[in-house]
């Protein structure tokens, strides 16, 4: 039985419900298209794509996006790619538009506060599921797990900046691939090693020109990314809302390792310290925002986006202003993904069979553990602690949750999230719109 290379038609409805159905995080967004591309349709075999997501951890911003943008581009070169990353955007994009006005208008009533409290609840489990499914394709031997351990220690601890963790974790795989290349390989659980079903057989040519193809497709890439906020520039000035955002935007998208977690410090920092955009409360209410949305988690920069954009209109509706700003945002933010796939990919299919290169990868992905692992410490103390500070102890740095500020309520809603996850097998979708339910129903009692 061999498995037939999908039309387009059909990978475009495939990646669709990917675009609807990516809820959770990174994690849970690269577990959804293993399951889906790997384990379902098996148009990609278990070692392409951890490979492919490798090679999209190594670069600034989603790395979700990135991997659907190349997993489109594997079955139907560029516009497969393209077709697949806007598709992964969109649909989420739509929603925290919506959420993001709707938070904006309404957001001191009690019941927002409520519901956001319930769903801050249900995004630390899935954060959790997700580390224990990415675990478990991850780490396959014992010194997979030493540099997991070794990630989340780096960073929890040592407050290791995430790029020079990346580095570090890949040039020890290069190493260890050509030492120990049987210890050193991207693989994954034993349900969907290749041998043991048919996958589809990808023969993806090495684009013709080199050098030439490099500057062609990065060029148009740039002209096309960079072009409006050029425009706004000049048309505007450089002081004016939307040349703020345009430009702003612009540079995080290529320095921003590490995710949407990451992202939060450093946007945080800029826009309620340096711009005045929006408060650390708001920014945390955005990114729960996100986690409720399918799409990547970094959208919450389109919220921000929104919320400059409101509370600084000059004379347009602030909902319209608001969109725009989101709309720029999401614009400057997401172009990049696909000029770094576009380009790179070509290579890194070209040199998959090399031992070193797949050491640091398998290394890098290992590394990945340990950083959701840390994601999920931080996250955690922050909805079960009202107060968290950063400890500095010599060269330890460590987060430290202010005991007194205890949240029972959010505890409890944690529980209950984690009943209906893990026990009773809830989807995301639903889990979501339960703890909601429980957030306003928890948050009147007596010691909520």
């Amino acid at each position: 039985m061999t498995v037939a290379h999908p039309s387009f038609k059909e990978a475009f409805y495939v990646f669709a419900r990917i675009g609807f159905l990516s809820f959770g995080g990174p994690a849970g967004q690269i577990a959804l298209m293993h399951k889906l591309l790997v384990d379902e349709k098996r148009w990609l075999d278990e070692d392409r794509f951890l490979h492919a997501l490798s090679y999209c951890m190594l670069l600034p911003g989603p790395e979700a996006h990135q991997l659907a943008i190349y997993s489109g581009w594997l079955l139907h070169g560029i516009r497969g790619g393209i077709m697949a990353g806007l598709l992964f955007v969109l649909p989420g994009f739509l929603v925290i538009l919506a959420l993001a006005a709707t938070y904006a208008l309404f957001q001191g009533h009690p019941a927002i506060h409520a519901v956001f409290f319930g769903v801050k609840a249900a995004v630390v489990v899935i954060v959790l599921d997700a580390l224990v499914r990415v675990a478990r394709r991850a780490l396959h031997n014992q010194i997979m797990w030493l540099i997991a351990a070794a990630s989340f220690l780096a960073l929890s601890f040592l407050a290791l900046p995430f790029p020079l963790l990346i580095l570090i974790v890949a040039v020890g795989g290069l190493v260890g691939g050509l030492i120990r290349p049987d210890v050193f390989r991207v693989t994954g659980h034993a349900a969907a090693k290749a041998g043991e079903g048919p996958f589809l057989k990808l023969d993806v040519p090495v684009p013709q020109g080199g050098w030439r193809y490099v500057a062609q497709i990065a060029g148009v890439g740039i002209v096309v990314w960079l072009a409006p906020v050029v425009a706004l520039v000049l048309a505007l000035g450089g002081g004016h809302i939307f040349s703020q955002i345009a430009i702003y935007f612009s540079q995080m998208a290529v320095v921003t390792f590490g995710g949407a977690y990451a992202v939060l410090a450093w946007v945080s920092q800029a826009a309620v310290d340096q711009f005045g955009w929006l408060t650390s409360r708001e920014m945390m209410d955005g990114l729960a925002l996100a986690e409720t949305t399918p799409g990547p988690l970094i959208l919450v920069l389109a919220y921000v986006g929104f919320l400059a954009a409101f509370r600084d209109a000059g004379g347009l509706d602030p909902v319209l202003a608001g969109v725009l700003g989101a709309g720029l945002t999401a614009w400057v933010t997401f172009i990049p993904s696909f000029i770094f796939i576009f380009v790179g990919a070509p290579w890194i299919e070209k040199f998959r069979a090399n031992v070193a290169l797949s050491g640091g990868l398998a290394a890098i992905t290992a590394a990945v553990v340990g950083v959701i692992g840390n994601l999920a410490v931080w996250f955690g103390l922050h909805v079960l602690f009202a107060k968290v500070e950063t400890t500095q102890i010599g060269i330890l740095s460590f987060a430290n949750p202010n005991v007194p500020s205890f949240q029972p309520a959010a505890f409890i809603l944690t529980l209950m999230a984690g009943v209906l996850l893990f026990r009773a097998k809830l989807g995301v979708i639903p889990l979501l719109g339960a703890c909601a339910v429980l957030g306003l129903l928890v948050q009147s009692l007596p010691f909520a």
